[in-house]
C-alpha cells in the first residue's frame, strides 16, 4: 500500500508488475514494470521518458542518512530513507547527486557485490563535495533485495566509511 505497487494483467506491460514513483509533490515521475516470470528474456520494461529524476522522493527526509542502493525492490527492503539510482552509476549531473550535495545529506551506499568499480566511482565522486559516505557491505547476497529487512540493518550498523586512498591504490593496481 505504502508504495501503491500495482500489477498489469493485459497490454503494452502485461504480467508486469508496476511500482510508481512520486516526486515531492506527490506527483508520478516515473515508474519500473517488472516482469513475473523469471526466464523472461525482457526483466524490465520501463517507461520511455528520462530516469533523471530523485526516485521516491516523496519519501526521502533529506535531514537524515539516506540509502542509496541499485533498485526499487532494494530499496523497498531497505525502507526509510531510501532511494534506488535505478541502476548502479551514478551522475554528478543528476538531479539526485545535486540533491545530495545540496542538502549535505550523509549517504549509505548498498550496490551489489559485483559493482565495485561503480561503488569505488560512487565514493570518490561525494568525497570530491564532502559528503559524508559509508558503504554497506552487501556480500555473499544476489542483492539487497534478497536481504530480509533486518539482515540489512545488521549489515547497514556495520558500514564503514571507506579509506580512498586505499581504493584509489587497489584500484590502480588491479588496472595494471
Amino acid at each position: 500500500i505504502r508504495y501503491q505497487i500495482g500489477y498489469c494483467d493485459d497490454g503494452l506491460y502485461q504480467n508486469r508488475v508496476i511500482v510508481p514513483s512520486y516526486d515531492k509533490d506527490g506527483n508520478l515521475n516515473y515508474f519500473v514494470a517488472r516482469d513475473i516470470f523469471p526466464n523472461s528474456t525482457m526483466k524490465y520494461k520501463n517507461p520511455p521518458v528520462s530516469r533523471d529524476i530523485i526516485p521516491f522522493e516523496l519519501f526521502v527526509s533529506w535531514e537524515h542518512p539516506i540509502v542509496l542502493c541499485e533498485g526499487v525492490f532494494d530499496a523497498i527492503v531497505v525502507g526509510q530513507n531510501a532511494i534506488p539510482i535505478l541502476g548502479s552509476t551514478l551522475r554528478e549531473e543528476s538531479k539526485l547527486f545535486q540533491a545530495i550535495v545540496i542538502h549535505d545529506s550523509p549517504v549509505y551506499l548498498a550496490l551489489d557485490e559485483d559493482a565495485e568499480k561503480k561503488t569505488n566511482y560512487i565514493v570518490r565522486l561525494f568525497n570530491r563535495y564532502d559528503v559524508d559516505i559509508k558503504i554497506v557491505d552487501t556480500s555473499n547476497c544476489e542483492d539487497v533485495g534478497s536481504m530480509s529487512r533486518q539482515e540489512f540493518l545488521s549489515r547497514k550498523s556495520n558500514a564503514e566509511e571507506p579509506d580512498v586512498n586505499e581504493m584509489f591504490i587497489l584500484n590502480r593496481l588491479k588496472n595494471l
